[in-house]
């Protein structure tokens, strides 16, 4: 029986809350290790998602929600320090006040250069954790990108930094197609004029097509790239039941995080988290897609010592018959890599 190599969940990816004081500088820790991408998104208010990572840099952010090319702000995310990273004023990661979520993942916390594609690409990787930060430049022709991670990525985060505004493509393997980060349209087919083409992704490169939000010619790119770890991540699909004794998702692990959306249907990405009211009988989510203050609408999840459990039936995460797909992290894998059952909290 195959066992987790991660004991310790926290030690690669954690959630913090925090509440907001408007300093020109302070630092947010109790992250437990010193992130390489931060993805901070205000929650009593509407407010851009902020997501900040150390390959581009810091003072730099892009959002979930728009489709706007790479913004340089001084005093959102400012520096990534050991137990976490320090933000500035702006109202945007530190209004004064305002109760904030941060998401954070550990990656190389440093760079190399991947020449295992067509494009060099520069890459900070975690083969540990399976999560790896890609930067390239297009070149506006279908293309493959070292990705570090030394297994296929099983979902891809793409965004185009410069020279023009367009969607997120999220490729999508477990269904076989392209989704946008911040849309809430349907499951679309891979394609070399598209962003993402049918070309799986090997253990060493991931293909771009032609499209400008999958490698613009001559525009800086950007792309979160995730394997399947046993015990800390899951990337996957489930068909809902419209019950409100809902489908059960089997992870190997009891969630810290999850993000979900409808793939044959209209929909929302939803966020939910082991740090907010968000889970359990609260189940207060965030619209990766939108910037809505955190709200709740009787979706209800349950985070289990082996997976989650939706108590809704709503058509956006539990429609009858419904195909969704899903990103997952752990709090606590089920099973150690002794063999010896995790604790749950």
């Amino acid at each position: 029986m195959a066992y987790t190599t991660i004991n310790k969940s926290q030690d690669h990816f954690n959630v913090v809350i925090y509440t907001g004081d408007g300093t020109s500088s302070r630092n947010i820790t109790g992250v437990g290790f010193k992130p390489d991408w931060v993805w901070l998104k205000q929650r009593n208010t509407t407010r851009n998602h902020a997501l900040t990572d150390s390959v581009r840099g810091v003072n730099k952010q892009l959002y979930t929600n728009l489709n706007s090319t790479e913004s340089t702000d001084s005093g959102t995310v400012t520096g990534f320090i050991s137990d976490g990273f320090t933000v500035g004023s702006d109202n945007q990661a530190n209004q004064n006040s305002g109760t904030f979520v941060s998401w954070n993942w550990l990656a190389a916390n440093g760079t190399a250069s991947d020449t295992n594609g067509s494009i060099t690409s520069t890459v900070s990787a975690n083969t540990t954790s399976g999560f790896s930060i890609v930067s390239f430049t297009g070149t506006g022709a279908v293309a493959t990108i070292g990705h570090g991670l030394g297994v296929a990525p099983k979902m891809i985060i793409i965004k185009r930094r410069s020279g023009g505004t367009e969607a997120w493509p999220v490729d999508c393997r477990q269904l076989g197609g392209t989704l946008y980060l911040n849309e809430t349209g349907t499951l679309q087919s891979y394609g070399d004029t598209s962003p993402i083409p049918s070309t799986a992704p090997t253990s060493n490169v991931f293909s771009v097509g032609s499209a400008p939000n999958g490698n613009a010619s001559g525009s800086t790119m950007i792309a979160y790239c995730f394997a399947d770890k046993k015990g800390f991540s899951q990337f996957g699909s489930y068909t809902g039941n419209g019950s409100t004794n809902g489908t059960f998702v089997y992870t190997g692990f009891k969630p810290a995080w999850v993000m979900a959306k409808k793939t044959n249907g209209s929909g929302s990405w939803r966020m939910w988290d082991n740090k907010r009211e968000g889970y359990n009988g609260d189940n207060a989510f965030v619209y990766a897609n939108l910037s809505n203050a955190e709200e709740s609408d009787g979706t209800l999840v349950d985070f289990c010592s082996q997976g989650f459990k939706w108590r809704g039936s709503s058509q956006d995460m539990n429609g009858s018959g419904g195909s969704y797909i899903y990103m997952a992290f752990a709090e606590n894998p089920f099973v150690t890599s002794t063999g010896i059952p995790a604790t749950a909290r």
